[in-house]
């Protein structure tokens, strides 16, 4: 038996514990990175096994590091193994430093103190790849970091592969912030990197590392080094190996503390020759539009040239933000109006979006195509919404192109009702229902269509979309049927039942079946939100629950239920008295620190709802209004129409409360 086996089979495995359970199975993972059929399979198990998705550490992960610290030093094993090796280093020590300390397991640090002079000599490795991953695993040995800085400058001063180089810096910048009475000489080291002389990538990483050490202390001399940088040398000298679009994005990042640096880096590359760094400029002046307001007038206008871009996906970009932006992107109406046709724009996702983009504008010029698009074999947007962070320009859906359109119902109902009755999956009708359920009244002519897919699996949308029209609906409709309908899904499709009940309650008046299904919810912590809203719709006869609800409101400091209950509330007694303080405190912090959700914009359209006895939600709303940092969440195509939809009901509640004294 070999020492390395005679050490594994000194662990108690079956004792300790992975993600999937017992860790009796990691031996044999340990063993298979030494045979070269097995051993790419062994590091991806080890991966998923003993590191997971992080948020802790294993009890595992301490006896299994050292072995697997020898095979990534090990030659004879694969290149790619070794690094997915190191990654896995990386990924424990990571977590072990960010983790609440219950979830990392007592034996870790006795493991990693070893486990980082284990590394230090690999810093020599002779594959640049595995140089490079060494060093960003040795970013984790806090508690050696002075020592550990010391090997990575030294390193840093012989080596002779960009990549590495860069590594070496970042991971001199991570140890900084925990280095000990030496701290001066890397800090020093790194404003050096930054000077004039030294290559593009170096001193951008350079500011980048000293952020890092020097966190929350911003150096404007970081902002004039990015700005010299990006204005006098070439993407590809950036940050070497990186892909373009990516590393702009990276390089304009570096600027986020100067907001004006960073509108003019953004204009320059906007009209670089290369295509991906325009794609790259694109994406962050995306960003930016989403993150603050005055970037309106900064960036807009040069996204909008870029509706002539010779690449097709930066035009349909382009076509993206505009519509993002909303009525700011007013003056390009008539550019956005000419991309709606093959002559016009021949990328058909570009056309798409393009009718989008009027849409959004309130522009009837969007109404013809998409006419001719529903009456067409395929109207080429998705049936359901996405919600998605990030800038991957994902298919829109029908009704976020066509759910504000009721105004032109008489043109667009036609071939939507013929397709209505011609879709044969759920899908297409579920995205067509929407449709008519953001209509409402002016979608009356399809009832006959709604009323055919009730015996569908169709059935909630259709029934969602005849509650919605409304009158016009509810005497199309006979009672009995609707009854039917609920009966059948209480035994069949259990998960439909709730919205199945309320639509029946708001279509027939007839509140019963969703009172029985319902109230029995109210006492549990997740089934209440449902309930609240059909006491809300109940008004003043919902009065026997407004004890209950008055119980309830002070559990909930914000978001979706303390909305439905305290609206529940104000809708069945009309005291303003009793929830607005609560709806205060649940905006308060957005209106202080952003990242407002949905919640929180209806909360607001409810403080507008109440009207004057609302005066104390006004410094709230006062600074929904008076930021330039938006406060919603940044970073999506949903920011700025959130940010536009709170804006306008900020402003709605302002005037509902300033309504009185503005009579007198």
């Amino acid at each position: 038996m070999s020492d390395a086996d005679a050490r594994l089979d000194a662990v108690d495995w079956p004792a300790l514990k992975h993600a999937y359970g017992t860790a009796g199975n990691v031996p044999g993972m340990l063993r298979d990175l030494h045979r070269p059929q097995k051993a790419a399979q062994a590091a991806d198990d080890l991966l998923t096994h003993v590191h997971h998705q992080g948020g802790g550490v294993y009890s595992s992960a301490p006896p299994a590091l050292p072995h697997v610290l020898e095979a990534a030093a090990d030659p004879a094993i694969a290149t790619d193994v070794r690094q997915d090796l190191l990654y896995l280093v990386k990924a424990l020590a990571t977590s072990a430093n960010t983790a609440k300390p219950h979830f990392v397991a007592p034996a870790w640090h006795t493991a990693w103190d070893p486990a980082v002079t284990h590394l230090l000599p690999l810093l020599d490795d002779p594959l640049a790849v595995h140089r490079t991953g060494v060093a960003n695993a040795l970013a984790e040995a806090h508690h050696r970091a002075d020592e550990v800085i010391a090997a990575l400058r030294a390193r840093y001063a012989v080596e002779p592969e960009p990549e590495t180089r860069l590594q070496l810096i970042a991971s001199v910048g991570s140890l900084t912030v925990h280095a000990g009475e030496q701290r001066g000489n890397p800090l020093g080291w790194l404003r050096e990197l930054t000077r004039d002389g030294a290559e593009p990538s170096v001193r951008l990483a350079a500011v980048r590392a000293l952020r890092h050490a020097l966190p929350g202390q911003d150096d404007t001399a970081y902002a004039r080094t990015v700005s010299d940088v990006l204005s006098g040398s070439e993407p590809e000298t950036w940050r070497p190996g990186g892909a373009a679009e990516k590393t702009v994005v990276w390089a304009l990042d570096l600027l986020e503390e100067d907001r004006s640096g960073l509108a003019g880096a953004i204009r320059r590359l906007l009209g670089h020759p290369d295509p991906a760094v325009r794609a790259g400029a694109l994406q962050k002046a995306a960003a930016e539009l989403s993150r603050r307001r005055s970037a309106v007038p900064e960036l807009l206008p040069a996204v909008a040239r870029s509706l002539s871009d010779p690449e097709p996906d930066n035009r349909l970009f382009a076509v993206r933000v505009l519509g993002m932006c909303g009525h700011a992107a007013r003056p390009w109406a008539d550019a956005l109006a000419a991309m709606v046709t093959d002559e016009g724009e021949p990328y058909p996702p570009a056309r798409t979006h393009a009718i989008w983009a009027l849409s959004r504008l309130g522009d009837a010029r969007c109404v013809p195509p998409l006419v001719r698009r529903l009456a067409g074999e395929r109207h080429g947007f998705a049936n359901g919404s996405t919600y998605a962070n990030g800038w991957w320009t994902y298919a829109l859906s029908l009704a976020e192109v066509a759910g504000g359109l009721s105004a032109h119902a008489d043109v667009l109902l036609p071939p939507l009702r013929a397709r209505l009755a011609a879709a044969s999956t759920l899908g297409d009708r579920g995205g067509l229902c929407q449709v008519l359920q953001a209509w409402g009244a002016p979608a009356a002519p399809a009832v006959p269509e709604l009323i055919g897919l009730l015996d569908t699996d169709c059935a909630e949308w259709a029934l969602d979309a005849l509650a919605a029209i409304g009158p016009a609906a509810a005497e199309a409709v006979p009672r009995e049927r609707l009854r039917a309908l609920l009966d059948a899904a209480a035994a069949d499709r259990p998960a439909e039942l709730d919205s199945l009940a309320l639509s029946y309650g708001r279509l027939t008046g007839d509140r019963e079946p969703a009172l029985a299904l319902l109230l029995p919810r109210l006492g549990e912590w997740t089934g209440r939100e449902n309930v609240a809203t059909l006491l809300g719709e109940l008004g003043p006869a919902g009065a026997p629950y407004a004890e209950r609800l008055r119980e309830l409101l002070p559990l909930h400091e914000r978001g979706w239920p303390l909305l439905r209950i305290g609206r529940a509330l104000w809708r069945i007694t009309g005291r303003a008295d009793e929830v607005v303080p609560a709806l205060v405190r649940g905006i308060t912090p957005f209106a202080e620190g952003g990242r407002a959700s949905r919640a929180v914009i209806e909360t607001v359209q409810l403080l507008a709802e109440i009207g004057a006895d609302a005066a104390p939600a006004e410094p709230a709303l006062m600074a929904f209004l008076d930021t330039d940092d938006r406060p919603v969440r940044p970073g999506s195509w949903r920011s700025v129409p959130e940010d536009d939809e709170l804006r306008a009901a900020a402003h709605a509640a302002l005037l509902a409360i300033s309504a009185p004294t503005a009579a007198a």
